[in-house]
């Protein structure tokens, strides 16, 4: 018996699978377009938070007012004077966050001379409120520099409106505040407040006959 013809086996070449396709990387284009953007978005946004800062949360410095000025107790003698003082002020607070008051005082000048001195206790007032303030302290004897003159010279200050009555004694108070306001509760400035006063006093008795601010 013959053989037959022995069958030959084919082989199958595989076929090649198509590679996925990564990403292209952004264009220089692309990357700068961005940055422009960001810039002008963090430009912007510096620009609304100044303009918010200085017409909103802008720090003032506080407002000192004198109500009053008075003298409890008043001696002459031997051409020297001595008295206690008390001064009466409010000061108001203007901003929109609380004022820490920490180096205040309040001093007295006779003659280019401080004759009297008092520290102010350090103290908060709230944001936008008013506080009432009285200081009373006794200022040692000191010796007249010169003659009381003859009536007040406030310029029509005073309750004889500048006619000349009576020998005056002129002293000048200077009131100073000074502290700091936390803004955003992340900036500190530092502010301050000045209230100067001149006082007629009378040496007969001792009374305030005006003073001005």
């Amino acid at each position: 018996m013959a053989d037959g013809p022995t069958p030959t086996s084919t082989a199958t070449a595989p076929v090649p699978t198509a590679k996925p396709r990564r990403p292209r990387p952004p264009s220089g284009r692309t990357n700068l377009a961005s940055c422009v953007v960001a810039t002008i978005f963090l430009i912007f946004i510096i620009i609304v938070i100044l303009i918010v800062y200085y017409t909103v949360f802008k720090p003032q410095d506080p407002k000192i007012a004198v109500s009053a000025v008075q003298l409890p107790s008043f001696s002459v003698a031997n051409g020297t004077v001595n008295f206690t003082f008390s001064q009466y002020a409010s000061v108001r607070n203007p901003n929109r966050a609380a004022f820490s008051h920490y180096d205040s005082s309040l001093q007295l000048i006779y003659s280019g001379t401080q004759v009297g001195f008092m520290f102010i206790p350090a103290g908060q007032i709230d944001a936008g409120r008013t506080q009432y303030m009285a200081a009373t302290f006794s200022v040692q004897s000191f010796p007249l520099s010169a003659p009381a003159r003859l009536g007040p010279t406030l310029d029509g200050v005073g309750l004889n409106y500048g006619l000349r009555v009576e020998p005056t004694l002129e002293i000048e108070s200077k009131l100073e505040m000074a502290g700091r306001v936390r803004v955003l509760h992340f900036f500190t400035h530092h502010v301050q407040a000045k209230a100067g006063c001149r006082v007629a006093i009378a040496v007969t008795d001792g009374s305030v006959l005006g003073f001005h601010c």
